[in-house]
C-alpha cells in the first residue's frame, strides 16, 4: 500500500481508525485528560492524541505500552527517533509514530499529575494486510495423477481470506491458520485430478483482507503435467524419384519434452549421406539402395514412443518393364483358361456318352428275361441246324 493510501486510510476511514474518545477521570471545576485509540496500518504513521481541560500547566508525561516515558512536558525522554512531538497546547498534545510494527502495539499513557495524578490509556493497534501469496506444489502433477498445491500467506493481522480459483470458479480447498506471534498465518490446499490436457491450465489464489477495501492480493500459477512423450513423422509429398532428397521431420510431444531425439532404419543403417539435425532427417541424391523402413523415437522419464515411415524411390525403368511385361502375362493367362475349358469340356462329352450306352445294353437284356427262349436263343446264337426263326419280341 502506497503512503498516500495509507494516509487515506487514516483520514478519511473513522471505522478502521476506531476512534474514541475515553474520559479516564473528570472531576468537577477541576483538570482532567482524554486519549484518542487509534488504528493504524503496519509502516504507517500513528497519531496518539492527549486532550486537556481546565489545563493549569501541570507536568503531563506520555508513557509507552511498557511505562517507559516518552516525553516530559513536550521535552524527549526516551531516544527512538519515531517518535515525535508535533503539538503540545493547553488543549491538546500530539505525538507522532512512524513506520508502526505490531511489536508497537498496546496501550499508550497519557498522565497529567496534579494534586490528583490523572490519566487515560490511548490503545494503538496495529493492522497487517496480506502480501501477494505464495504458491507450492507438494507433490509432482502426472497425466492420471493428482496435484497438491498450496497457497500460503505467511502474515496478516487480523487473518486474510484465502480462495482458489479456475475459471473463475472457486476450488474447495482445506484452510488452516497458525498464530505467529501478534500476526496469524493462512494456508489452503487443494488436490486435483490432472490430465495431458490440463498443462498450462491457469489457477489463481486470492487474498482478501478487509483493510484492502474489496481489492485482492492474486498468485497466478500454471499447472505442470508431466506425461510421457507423442512421436509422428511428417512425410514428403508427392513421389520420390532417383536422384531426389528426402526430408522427414519429426513431430515430438511431450512434458518434459524429450531433447534427444534417434533416427535410424529397420535391418540396417542410415544411408552415408543422411543428415541428422535435431528432429528431421535428410537424404541427398535418393537411390533404390535406400528404401527401408526409417523409425523415429524419443523418450523423457514417464515414457517413450515412436513412428516410423517406409521408403519406396521410384524407378522409371523399372516400371516400364513392368508395363510392358503385363499384356502377354494376361494373353498367356486367358489362353491356359481356354485350354482348360476345352479338357473339361471333352472329358464330360465322352463320360456322358459311355453313361448311355451302358444304359442301352442293360435295357436289352431286361426284354430277354421276360422272354426264355428268346434269352436261350441269344445266348445259344443261331443255330444252322434249326433253321432261322423270327420271333416276337
Amino acid at each position: 500500500m502506497t503512503p498516500g493510501q495509507r494516509s487515506l486510510l487514516l483520514s478519511s476511514a473513522p471505522s478502521l481508525l476506531l476512534r474514541s474518545l475515553v474520559l479516564l477521570s473528570l472531576c468537577p471545576r477541576g483538570q482532567a485528560v482524554q486519549a484518542e485509540n487509534v488504528t493504524v496500518l503496519e509502516g504507517g504513521t500513528a497519531q496518539i492524541s492527549c486532550r486537556l481541560q481546565n489545563y493549569d500547566g501541570s507536568i503531563v508525561v506520555i508513557q509507552n505500552p511498557r511505562r517507559q516515558t516518552l516525553f516530559f512536558n513536550g521535552t524527549r525522554a526516551l531516544k527512538d527517533d519515531r517518535f515525535q512531538m508535533v503539538l503540545f497546547s493547553q488543549r491538546l498534545v500530539r505525538i507522532t509514530l512512524t513506520n508502526v510494527s505490531v511489536s508497537d502495539e498496546g496501550g499508550y499513557f497519557c498522565q497529567l499529575y496534579t494534586d490528583d495524578t490523572h490519566h487515560q490509556v490511548a490503545t494503538l493497534s496495529v493492522v497487517v494486510p496480506p502480501e501477494v501469496p505464495t504458491v507450492e506444489v507438494k507433490t509432482e502433477a502426472v497425466e492420471g495423477g493428482e496435484v497438491e498445491l498450496t497457497c500460503s500467506s505467511p502474515r496478516s493481522k487480523p487473518p486474510a481470506t484465502l480462495r482458489w480459483v479456475r475459471d473463475r470458479r472457486e476450488i474447495p480447498g482445506v484452510i488452516s491458520q497458525q498464530e505467529n506471534g501478534k500476526t496469524v498465518s493462512v494456508s489452503n490446499t487443494i488436490r486435483i485430478p490432472v490430465e495431458r490436457k490440463d498443462n498450462g491450465a491457469a489457477l489463481s489464489c486470492e487474498a482478501s483482507h478487509p483493510v484492502l477495501v474489496g481489492q485482492k492480493r492474486v498468485r497466478h500459477y500454471s499447472l505442470d503435467v508431466h506425461f510421457a512423450p507423442t512421436v509422428k513423422i511428417i512425410p514428403p509429398q508427392g513421389i520420390l524419384r532417383e536422384g531426389d532428397s528426402l526430408s522427414l521431420t519429426c513431430s515430438v510431444t511431450g512434458n518434459p519434452l524429450p531433447r534427444d531425439i534417434q533416427w535410424s532404419r529397420v535391418n540396417d543403417t542410415l544411408p552415408e549421406r543422411a543428415e541428422k539435425t535435431a528432429n528431421i532427417l535428410q537424404v541427398s541424391r535418393l537411390s533404390q539402395s535406400h528404401n527401408g523402413t526409417y523409425l523415429c523415437q524419443a523418450h523423457n522419464n514417464y515414457g517413450r514412443a515412436a513412428d516410423h515411415y517406409t521408403l519406396l524411390v521410384y524407378d522409371p525403368g523399372a516400371v516400364v518393364e513392368t508395363h510392358s511385361a503385363v499384356p502377354y502375362a494376361v494373353i498367356g493367362g486367358i489362353l491356359a483358361l481356354l485350354v482348360f475349358t476345352v479338357i473339361c469340356v471333352l472329358i464330360v462329352t465322352i463320360w456322358c456318352s459311355v453313361r448311355q450306352k451302358g444304359s442301352y445294353l442293360t435295357h436289352e437284356a431286361s426284354g430277354l428275361d421276360e422272354h426264355g427262349e428268346v434269352q436261350e436263343a441269344f445266348l445259344n446264337g443261331n443255330d444252322a441246324s434249326q433253321g432261322k426263326k423270327e420271333y416276337l419280341l
